[in-house]
C-alpha cells in the first residue's frame, strides 16, 4: 500500500514536470492550471491502473496449487469506469495440494479455502465437500471425524450444480 501510493505521487510531480518542460520549451504558451490538473489526472490514472492489475499480480504469486475458485466483480457508482470493465476486488482460492480424504469417504473431502480481497487481510476455512452428494460444509469446532471417516456435527449446504468451490474441490 504504501509503495503504491508512493507510485502515485511520483506519478503526479513526473506528468506536472513533464508539461513544465514542455510550457517552457514553447515559451509559455499552455495555461498555468494545465500542470496540477495533469498531474491529477496522472495521479487518478496509476491509481486506476493499480486497482485493475491487483488481481493479476496476486494471481501471478500465488503458490503452487493454490487454484482460484471464484472471481468476485465490482461495479460501483463513485467508479463509473466499473461499468465498462468490471473490477476484481476479491477472488476464492482452494488448496489444492493439501486436499485430503479419507480412503473409505474418497467422494468426500477436506480442503483449505482462502479468501483474498483488496485492502483485506487473507482469511482461510477449511471446508468439507462431498462431491458425491453435492454438499459442503465448514469444519466448526462441533465436527467430528471418525476412524471409518464419517462426519458428524457438520452443517452441510447444499449449493446449486454451478457451485464454483465444490466445482473446483471435485475436480469439475
Amino acid at each position: 500500500m504504501f509503495l503504491e501510493l508512493i507510485a502515485v505521487i511520483f506519478a503526479g510531480f513526473a506528468v506536472a514536470g513533464v508539461v513544465m518542460l514542455l510550457n517552457s520549451a514553447i515559451g509559455s504558451r499552455l495555461p498555468r492550471w494545465l500542470a496540477p490538473v495533469a498531474a491529477g489526472l496522472a495521479m487518478i490514472g496509476v491509481t486506476i491502473a493499480s486497482e485493475y492489475s491487483w488481481y493479476s499480480r496476486t494471481e501471478a504469486n500465488l503458490p503452487e496449487g493454490l487454484v482460484v475458485a471464484e472471481v468476485v466483480e465490482s461495479r460501483k457508482l463513485y467508479r463509473p469506469w466499473t461499468f465498462l470493465v468490471p473490477l476484481n476486488e476479491r477472488f476464492v482460492a482452494v488448496d489444492m495440494a493439501t486436499l485430503r480424504n479419507h480412503p473409505e469417504q474418497p467422494d468426500r473431502h477436506l480442503a483449505e479455502v482462502f479468501f483474498f480481497g483488496r485492502w483485506a487481510p487473507i482469511s482461510q476455512l477449511s471446508v468439507l465437500a462431498d462431491c458425491g452428494d453435492w454438499r459442503r460444509a465448514v469444519v466448526e469446532a462441533e465436527t467430528e471425524f471418525s476412524q471409518d471417516g464419517e462426519i458428524a456435527g457438520a452443517n452441510w449446504v447444499s449449493p446449486p450444480r454451478d457451485d464454483t468451490l465444490l466445482t473446483t474441490i471435485c475436480g469439475g
